[in-house]
């Protein structure tokens, strides 16, 4: 029976994810503090940014999480079936 392989990413990739959003989160926030309007409208649009990055970070979290548990019943499956063949084929 094959034992599927551990995917981990590179460091170049993590650090260019880091990267990524650190940049894209600083630039939203210069942008929303350059924005020419009421103190107000600037922490609303804030709040959104925020409350979208925690939305995202759930989101990949519960997805990653669901792919997670799939594999592991699919492996379970697999194991099973290699189990039932296995003594098939010994009677």
């Amino acid at each position: 029976m094959e034992q599927p392989g551990i995917h981990e990413d590179s460091a170049g990739w993590i650090f260019f994810v880091h990267l990524a959003f650190a940049i894209s989160v600083g630039l939203m926030c210069a942008g929303i503090y350059a924005l020419p309007v009421d103190l107000w409208i600037r922490g609303y649009l804030a709040m959104g940014l925020f409350f979208t990055i925690s939305a995202t970070i759930t989101l990949s979290k519960t997805l990653r999480d669901r792919h997670e548990s799939e594999k592991l019943v699919n492996r379970l499956k697999h194991v099973k079936t290699e189990k039932l063949l296995h003594e098939f084929e010994k009677a």
